[in-house]
């Protein structure tokens, strides 16, 4: 590759612009006084490549050295780093730069929106309500009964399966199955994600010949409530008897599995290759960091923080953090960690202390004591 990066490739991203330091302010909630208020900015980019017509931010001291030597037209900072902008570049004080950020380059790269549209590939059953509005893409299908709300654009190759409802403005990426599900506003679908199928339910049947497992239907739905995001390839099975339930507000990264039943709230987070097992219950703000796995029938209370590969097997209370595998409140998990590297240490230094006493010219008249004991 020999081209130079660019930011917001127009080839992939929408422009819009230029905007005045002014506008720009204005989104932040800031007001600039004088006539460097009516300099317009065309772009977005990082400190280290941003040009005197763009905008840049920092959100965090290590790369103070890059705010001093950038030469953006503007940068959002913090107040306490508002006096290492350079002379020339114009500071868009907030307390919340990274807010500020999304902000700022929403405007000037805003999200596809839909283009009105019927792909003539795609196929719509007669009783489906589709609103004119709606963007369907090639080879899609939309099942019997179906509703798809004003604004909503379904990628090329999705199924929309019988009696689905999509709310407005949602958007549905390429390859994506969805069935029995009732889909709130504005939820943006990446590609790949699987949405209502079957969950893990079955009964086992003891026989002479070995077990046989006999499927239990699986009759609840999926609910997606408005505003959330669903990463690539993620799977949400719907619930057995009752719904799966996804609150308003929730991320969830890629490759993520939610179980049957399973109830998330408000604005959870849930990074990739989490998986969660049937009927748990995360409540609202929880946070999950990569490749957490939950057992089944849990709670996990309001707030609380799960790190990285951690082993949840018990209910957690809210507010806490837990770390580990099986996990535990983050305070011990720390403390454990501390005696086990003291240990180690401790073992290091008799192993070398009875080299020591063996070796030619060392102490014989005192036994090396066999490594590791007391």
């Amino acid at each position: 590759m020999s081209e130079t990066q660019t930011v917001g490739d127009p080839r992939f991203f929408a422009q819009r612009g230029p905007f005045s330091v002014a506008e720009i302010a204005a989104v932040l909630g800031i007001e600039i006084p004088g006539t460097v208020a009516e300099t317009r900015l065309f772009g977005v980019a990082p400190l280290q490549v941003a040009r005197r017509d763009q905008v840049s931010f920092l959100d965090n001291r290590k790369y103070i050295g890059a705010l001093v030597a950038t030469r953006a037209g503007a940068v959002i900072v913090h107040p306490s780093l508002s006096d290492q902008v350079p002379e020339g570049c114009v500071a868009l004080v907030t307390r919340e730069p990274y807010v500020g950020w999304a902000r700022v380059a929403a405007m000037f790269h805003p999200g596809p929106s839909s283009q009105p549209g019927r792909h003539p590939t795609a196929i719509v059953d007669a009783s489906a309500v589709v609103d004119a509005s709606v963007e369907i893409g090639p080879y899609v299908v939309i099942g019997p009964r179906a509703e798809i709300a004003a604004g909503c654009r379904l990628g090329a190759f999705t199924v929309i399966e019988a009696g689905v409802v999509l709310g407005e403005g949602a958007q549905v990426g390429t390859h994506c199955t969805i069935s029995h599900a009732i889909i709130g506003a504005r939820v943006k679908i990446f590609p790949g994600v699987r949405i209502g199928q079957d969950g893990f339910g079955f009964a086992t049947l003891m026989q002479p010949t070995g077990p046989k497992y006999l499927t239990v239907p699986q009759l609840g739905r999926v609910m997606i409530a408005d505003d959330v995001e669903i990463g690539a390839n993620t799977t949400i099975d719907r619930g057995s008897a009752q719904d799966t339930v996804i609150g308003a507000g929730t991320r969830l990264d890629n490759l993520v599995q939610i179980g049957h039943n399973v109830r998330l709230g408000r604005a959870c987070v849930i990074v990739a290759q989490v998986g969660i097992s049937g009927s748990t219950i995360l409540e609202d703000f929880v946070v999950v960091a990569g490749q957490a796995g939950f057992a089944g029938h849990l709670t996990v209370g309001r707030g609380a923080r799960i790190g990285g590969q951690a082993g949840i097997m018990s209910d957690i209370p809210a507010g806490q953090e837990y770390l580990g595998s099986p996990a535990q409140p983050a305070k011990q998990f720390f403390r454990q960690m501390a005696i086990l590297r003291k240990m180690e240490k401790g073992r290091a230094a008799r192993m070398a202390a009875a080299a020591n006493t063996s070796a030619p010219g060392g102490n014989a008249s005192e036994p090396a004591r066999e490594a590791g004991a007391d």
